[in-house]
């Protein structure tokens, strides 16, 4: 593997941090706002399981009334 020195370590480093495509704004805010209602709706969904599942053990069990 060839070793480089660090001037021309850094300037490959400038050189691929300059092809690297930001998202706008607009595309971060949708984005985030996606992950939020996506978390929303996995937390739903895995209280509802909980629900079921502990219903089930309870009543494996015979446990809670």
């Amino acid at each position: 593997m060839a070793k480089t020195n660090p001037a021309e370590f850094v300037r490959q480093v400038r050189q691929e941090a300059r092809k690297v495509t930001w998202p706008t704004r607009k595309e971060t805010l949708i984005t985030t706002g996606m992950v939020f209602v996506f978390v929303i709706i996995m937390a739903i969904f895995f209280l509802i399981v909980d629900w079921i599942a502990g219903w089930a053990v309870r009543s494996i069990l015979g446990l809670g009334g």
